[in-house]
């Protein structure tokens, strides 16, 4: 991975790196893979190696751009709903478009959090009351989970 990784430090930088070292994670599972084998359906749901990247994406604007910075719909760089639709890649889409979809969604997240502090709250219907401590954990959470996805997806690809 790029990212070094810190064991010591403040906790926001900390907490941050770990999420870009989850971020890094999930990346690499796609990494080298054919457009043929990202688009691979091995498993029942909608869960090939780019759609998870493609729903990775989409969660970063979703908690950033659309709860954090408030944008509506149509400000955000790509689709920001709720729902199985973070899982759609077009067939125009390439691997290499999805990733850098994906890294450009990561970047305007990490300028968003930096206008908050952790212990920052608001409202979330459904949620509750939501930190940017949590958020942050949250995305950690969410990404490990789907790296491991990609390490097993990528597994069954590349020893079927």
């Amino acid at each position: 991975m790029a990212t070094t990784r810190i064991t010591n430090g403040t906790e926001r930088a900390v907490i941050e790196n770990m999420l870009d070292r989850n971020r890094e994670a999930l990346i690499e599972t796609v990494r080298g893979l054919s457009e043929v084998d990202a688009r691979r359906r091995l498993v029942a749901s909608l869960t090939t190696p780019i759609s998870l990247l493609k729903h990775a994406a989409a969660a970063e604007r979703i908690w950033f751009q659309r709860f954090w910075a408030e944008l509506d719909e149509s400000e955000c760089d790509g689709y920001s709903n709720r729902d199985e639709g973070t899982f759609n890649v077009t067939d125009d889409e390439s691997l290499a478009d999805v990733i850098a979809e994906f890294e450009r969604a990561s970047t305007r997240s990490r300028e968003i959090a930096a206008r908050y502090e952790l212990d920052d709250t608001k409202d979330f219907p459904g949620e509750g009351t939501v930190s940017l401590r949590w958020t942050l954990l949250a995305m950690i959470e969410e990404f490990a989970r789907h790296a491991g996805h990609g390490d097993i997806l990528r597994e069954q690809i590349d020893h079927p």
